[in-house]
């Protein structure tokens, strides 16, 4: 059974910090562009950051360039986002995608929440 299991969203003021992690099973991970991707209330989702399947070429969102960085630990199943200099205007749910041909997966959701 694919799963993507996302965690460590959580309440956090203006100009901190949060990792994301997103643990994958049922599938196997490096032959999968990873990516995350946030849906703020009353928003359309929208695209945050992408990681090829080697963990090469990341690209990531102006919104978030110079912030947010993503990356992956294929050993462990995992792929991570490390949003640093949060901002009000991240906050949104956040959901990690799996990508491979016609393979398109996500997860739950983390919720992040950046306010003071």
């Amino acid at each position: 059974q694919v799963q993507l299991v996302e965690s460590g969203g959580g309440l956090v003021q203006p100009g901190g910090s949060l990792r994301l992690s997103c643990v994958a099973s049922g599938f196997t991970l490096r032959q999968y562009s990873m990516g995350w991707y946030r849906q703020a209330p009353g928003k359309e989702r929208e695209f945050v950051a992408r990681i090829s399947p080697n963990g090469g070429r990341p690209n990531s969102a102006d919104s978030v360039k110079g912030r947010f960085t993503i990356s992956r630990d294929n050993a462990k199943n995992t792929v991570y986002l490390q949003m640093n200099i949060l901002k009000p205007e991240d906050t949104a749910v956040y959901f990690c995608n799996a990508q491979s041909g016609y393979n398109n997966y996500w997860g739950q959701g983390t919720q992040v929440t950046v306010s003071s």
